[in-house]
């Protein structure tokens, strides 16, 4: 299971408090017992979105090439699956397998819009 973003952290953290605090003055409850369903609650709400807010995804010179679309099963599929072996797209770092980045024109870059 990869790691979880700072965005995901954030975006779990602060819906478990602001939820907490909310079901709380709704609830007006001042018994143990409604004060730990509400954190369960607001513990499993965070989890959810944590889990759900999307990851960014990498962007380089492959994706640019496929048109920003991915291909089938490139995401968690081994290397040989997604028609692009591992060391033709830097993914893995193998043995010397040093990259040095494509020069990029500035216009590439910045593009203008009229």
């Amino acid at each position: 299971m990869p790691r979880p973003t700072a965005a995901q952290l954030a975006y779990g953290s602060a819906t478990v408090v602001v939820s907490t605090i909310a079901m709380l003055l709704l609830s007006q409850t001042s018994t143990g017992i409604g004060v730990a369903v509400i954190a369960a609650a607001a513990l499993a709400l965070g989890l959810l979105v944590a889990l759900t807010v999307p990851i960014p995804r990498r962007r380089g010179r492959h994706a640019a090439r496929r048109g920003g679309a991915q291909a089938p099963g490139a995401v968690g599929a081994p290397a040989g699956s997604g028609g692009v072996s591992a060391a033709r797209d830097g993914s893995a770092a193998g043995a010397g397998a040093s990259r040095v980045p494509e020069p990029r024109t500035a216009s590439a870059e910045h593009p203008v819009h009229h």
